[in-house]
C-alpha cells in the first residue's frame, strides 16, 4: 500500500500443488484447478514442492516449467548488510543470473537403469555424441 499511496493492493490466493494438494483432491499432487488458476492469474510465487519418492512421479517443479513453458530460471543477486562476502565491496554488486530451464536436465526425461529406452539413449550418446560414461 506504501508504493503506490493505498490506490493498489496485492490481493494473495493460495493454491495447491504437492503434498497438500494430494491430501485436499484426493491424491491429486498437479490439481488442474491449480494450473488454470495459475494461468489465470498471470503472476504467482512458487514456494518449494515436495515430489513423492518412487511411484512414477515426475517432479512436480518440471511438471509445472513445462506445463507452464517457463523458459529461464531469472535470479538477481544482492548483497545484505552484515552479511561475510568474500568481495571487498559487495554491495557494488549488480547482477542478474539467467538460468536455462526447460533442456538438459531439467526437461525431466528419465529412464529407468538397464531399460530398454535407457540402453538404446546411451547408444545413441555414444555413437552419435561421442559421450563416454560407464555402463549402466
Amino acid at each position: 500500500e506504501t508504493a503506490y499511496g493505498g490506490k493498489r493492493k496485492v490481493h494473495w490466493c493460495e493454491l495447491f500443488m504437492g503434498e497438500k494438494a494430494a491430501g485436499i483432491y484426493e491424491g491429486d499432487y498437479f490439481p488442474a484447478e491449480t494450473l488454470e488458476a495459475i494461468k489465470e492469474l498471470i503472476v504467482s510465487i512458487k514456494g518449494p514442492l515436495t515430489t513423492p519418492v518412487g511411484g512414477g512421479f515426475r517432479s512436480l517443479n518440471v511438471s509445472l516449467r513445462q506445463e507452464m513453458d517457463l523458459y529461464a530460471c531469472v535470479r538477481p543477486v544482492r548483497y545484505y548488510t552484515g552479511v561475510p562476502s568474500p568481495l571487498q565491496k559487495p554491495e557494488e554488486v549488480d547482477v542478474v543470473i539467467f538460468r536455462e530451464n526447460t533442456e538438459d536436465v531439467y526437461a525431466g526425461i528419465e529412464y529407468e537403469s538397464g531399460s530398454e529406452a535407457n540402453k538404446k539413449l546411451a547408444k545413441f550418446l555414444r555413437e552419435e555424441m561421442g559421450a563416454e560414461f560407464f555402463d549402466d
